[in-house]
């Protein structure tokens, strides 16, 4: 049991939460998975009292009922996980937020929208909340527009950063079919034009001494994802991160974006860990933005 990986699966019973429990065979997960579905009641007054109180556990059964048949039907996807059901009152994010710290999951598996009272609006706020608190990888899943007849592709953000580099041992860590083919995204520093002339020779300079050691990294990056079985490319572009993968990820149809949630440090702007939960919320396929 202890050897498990955990994973938590928010669940209300939308179209977008039924696709990321149908779309979770694609995320490389081992067949040894703890898994936890979590369904939560939005609650934003004091309890019930008198008669509604009939209401309210009609309420409670409803979405017992509804994790319930969810966990039922990842029993069936995959037999070999341990799968449980569980419900909770309150504020979605705050709840999914409390669950995960008492649990302790690798792994938050959330659909791309929801069906709470404020609807896309309101879920998109739960969704981003659980993004940039959670102290665990978040899986924001959508299920494909259409049906592909190419492999599994993966398209990995790389900028050189610790969260790179345990992005990539999540990647490799995971089983994926024989054929998978990942796509490693690098997008370089913009060309230098501002301050004086001095000036932009230093950091020309510097700017090109990173460039050299990230795209030597990329190199090492492409080889251990090689060694772990995937058919591996990269792309370098001097292009804003956001825009290249969004853009990368749709030409390429990728099946899913991995990122770091953190980035390098030194103009953060320009790297990962400011641009992925705009990538999560704009990306066509699914997004997994990977926490250190």
């Amino acid at each position: 049991m202890s050897n498990r990986m955990k994973v938590l699966v928010a669940y209300d019973g939308s179209a977008c939460a039924d696709a990321a429990i149908a779309e979770l065979p694609r995320a490389g997960l081992p067949e040894e998975v703890e898994c936890m579905v979590l369904s939560v009641i939005e609650n934003w007054l004091p309890p019930p009292s008198g008669l509604e109180i009939v209401q309210h556990i009609d309420r409670d059964q409803e979405y017992m009922l509804l994790a319930m048949e969810a966990a039922n039907r990842l029993r069936e996807i995959a037999p070999g996980w341990i799968v449980k059901a569980e419900l909770s009152v309150g504020a979605p994010a705050s709840q999914i937020l409390e669950k995960a710290e008492q649990w302790k999951p690798e792994l938050i598996v959330m659909g791309a929208h929801g069906r709470t009272a404020l609807g896309r609006f309101f879920f998109g706020s739960v969704s981003q909340k659980v993004l940039h608190e959670a102290r665990c990888s978040v899986r924001v899943a959508r299920e494909p527009e259409e049906k592909s007849d190419h492999p599994l592709r993966l398209l990995i953000g790389f900028d050189g950063s610790p969260g790179a580099t345990e992005t990539l041992r999540v990647v490799t860590a995971r089983k994926w079919p024989a054929d998978c083919e990942a796509r490693v995204v690098y997008a370089a520093w913009p060309s230098v034009e501002f301050a004086s002339k001095p000036l932009i020779g230093k950091i020309a300079d510097w700017v090109a001494d990173e460039e050299l050691k990230i795209k030597r990294k990329i190199e090492g990056v492409v080889r251990d994802l090689s060694a772990a079985g995937l058919t591996t490319s990269s792309v370098i572009k001097a292009e804003n991160p956001k825009q290249l993968l969004i853009s990368e990820a749709e030409s390429w149809k990728a099946d899913c974006i991995f990122v770091g949630a953190r980035g390098l440090g030194t103009l953060e702007r320009w790297r990962l860990g400011s641009v992925s939960s705009a990538i999560a919320a704009r990306a066509h396929c699914s997004v997994e933005v990977v926490h250190s």
